[in-house]
């Protein structure tokens, strides 16, 4: 009989142990908040001075030279050249972080408020590719600087006149 009892009271007591006894964990939280990327216009893209007569495209290459080539018996005036540049821009964020630059496909300018207008497409950057890293290091600045290029499609017999328009360019952290 005591044998018994105290059969019963050793199963009570692990009994009780095993199924009511509760366990918990604690987990450390973080977060990293860096700075956000941007992206500024520092030189508009300008193809400078054309001669107007068949159709045909001006190529502007993203370089810092940015020597227009023409097509299609366009005329590009040696000696009066006017403004040509490709576009600069500085994208600046957290260092040595990589990100995503993305180009139009193709954009209007216009002659005047209501005049002719003209297509710039095939942009085109001094990036390898469509991503870039941002100088420096992880937890300081960093900043790229990336000129843009981009093909003008002239009409034939293009009206003259000063051509203007916008496009725009964005960046993302990948």
């Amino acid at each position: 009989m005591k044998k018994l009892i105290l059969s019963a009271i050793v199963i009570l007591g692990f009994s009780a142990v095993s199924f009511g006894q509760t366990n918990s964990a604690t987990a450390n939280a973080s977060a990293n908040i860096i700075r956000p990327i941007t992206i500024q216009n520092n030189t508009a893209l300008a193809f400078g001075n054309i001669s107007s007569g068949p159709a045909g495209t001006v190529v502007l290459p993203p370089t810092a030279a940015a020597t227009r080539t023409a097509t299609g018996g366009i005329v590009l005036p040696p000696l009066q050249t006017g403004s040509v540049t490709a576009a600069d821009f500085t994208v600046s964020g957290e260092g040595a972080t990589l990100y995503t630059l993305t180009l139009p496909t193709s954009t209007t300018i216009q002659s005047g408020t209501s005049g002719p207008t003209m297509t710039l497409d095939t942009f085109t950057s001094s990036l390898a590719g469509a991503s870039g890293t941002l100088s420096g290091t992880a937890g300081g600045a960093g900043t790229q600087d990336v000129k843009v290029g981009a093909t003008l499609n002239l009409g034939v017999a293009q009206a003259t006149g000063s051509y203007t328009g916008t496009f725009s360019v964005t960046v993302n952290y990948n």
